[in-house]
């Protein structure tokens, strides 16, 4: 069995390092989460780190990297709009999916660049992705700072769950 300690860790190249590391936990849900600026322009971003935290009320957490690595225009939406939606990505637009991590400029639409489709459900301001097969609305709730590494930790309660119209309660538990 191979033993890797702290310093053989940090001594590692750092994209092996990230890798490694983000992968160690085993297999993740890759999401995307949709949020729209108080100026009306959507974004998207996919995620691997959302978490259950609870059911009653439904609960819902995701960790978001420190702000001074890339733009965060997810964070700035969440907070002015108080508003976000996770939606599973299915293997049919995996491509698509895996392209919203690109560096875009905050007035273009991850929707529009990477060729993903829009839905909107009543009056709940962000877009949810089309394609997905499992979409949620959420509220924010909270935010922690992690120290350790600046990443902050969002809270956000369920408002909306979207399943297909042929999904029973078994299916999805």
């Amino acid at each position: 069995m191979k033993h890797f300690t702290l310093e053989d860790i940090l001594k590692q190249e750092t994209i092996y390092k990230a890798n490694f590391i983000n992968s160690i936990t085993g297999y993740k849900p890759g999401n995307l989460i949709g949020t729209q600026s108080s100026d009306g322009i959507t974004n998207l971003a996919i995620f691997s780190s959302i978490v259950h935290l609870g059911a009653n009320p439904p609960l819902l957490g995701f960790v978001l990297r420190p702000a001074q690595e890339v733009p965060r225009n997810t964070y700035e939406n969440i907070k002015s709009t108080g508003y976000f939606t996770i939606n599973h990505i299915h293997e049919s637009f995996i491509e698509k999916a895996h392209f919203t991590s690109a560096k875009f400029d905050g007035r273009i639409s991850e929707f529009d660049a990477c060729q993903l489709t829009e839905e909107y459900i009543d009056d709940f301001l962000p877009p949810f992705v089309k394609e997905s097969q499992i979409k949620m609305g959420l509220k924010y709730e909270d935010e922690f700072l992690i120290p350790q590494n600046n990443c902050t930790f969002i809270i956000g309660s369920i408002q909306h769950i979207l399943l297909p119209e042929e999904t029973d309660r078994k299916s999805v538990v």
